[in-house]
């Protein structure tokens, strides 16, 4: 009996875990900075790639949300969850990472924007390491010829969970500060060390938008 009502008790929580998220999120304070020009791709349905580090998701997920972009989400039961949450929020979901399914999910991807659709990449997850981008943000944005935005994510009050990436869920009615970089292209005429040399480019330009983002009071 204990073990039915477990059960019912993961199944009740799974079917009603976007409504509880999307209500936290609706009573924290989001402070954007830079957001003027992404801001104007969104009004003007430009498209566009925007990436963010994995433990620091749940927010840019939150204020991208309702803009029919394509999001990479991992086939992992975390994964499923975040699924049934980006769904509502009228993502397409496209399942898949570098580990399983990673080749064939970045195919489907560059056919999203082929098609004319903004895509959304956590290029540190699904598996990590942390805060260490892999190169399917790049790579996209090599082939596409669309821009990448970068957002860094500073939560003031946060339970971090103890999971590789220190996955951060805000309180209620807290800060967080969201600070989102000028487009970046990725030229198509790089070569492969070019390309290298840009994925290192990219990442310590994320990582700069963190720190920018934890120095804002």
């Amino acid at each position: 009996m204990k073990g039915i009502k477990a059960n019912l008790l993961h199944v009740f929580g799974r079917a009603l875990l976007h409504i509880i998220v999307t209500v936290l999120c609706k009573t924290v304070r989001i402070e954007l900075k830079n957001f003027t020009q992404i801001k104007s791709y969104l009004d003007t349905n430009r498209k566009f790639i925007i990436a963010f580090w994995h433990g620091t998701m749940l927010i840019p997920w939150y204020v991208f949300r309702g803009n029919s972009i394509a999001a990479l989400v991992s086939k992992s039961k975390d994964g499923e969850l975040l699924n049934r949450v980006l769904e509502k929020w009228k993502y397409d979901v496209v399942r898949g990472s570098s580990r399983d399914g990673g080749k064939y999910a970045l195919e489907i991807m560059v056919n999203k924007t082929s098609q004319n659709s903004s895509v959304a990449i956590t290029p540190d997850g699904p598996i990590g390491p942390a805060l260490q981008m892999k190169a399917g943000a790049v790579i996209l944005a090599h082939r596409s010829g669309l821009p990448i935005f970068f957002v860094g994510v500073n939560y003031k009050k946060s339970v971090k969970l103890n999971s590789w990436d220190k996955f951060e869920i805000p309180k209620p009615f807290s800060k967080i500060n969201c600070v989102v970089s000028d487009a970046v292209f990725i030229p198509k005429e790089l070569n492969r060390k070019e390309i290298s040399d840009k994925i290192e480019d990219c990442q310590t330009l994320l990582n700069n938008l963190q720190k920018e983002a934890l120095n804002i009071a």
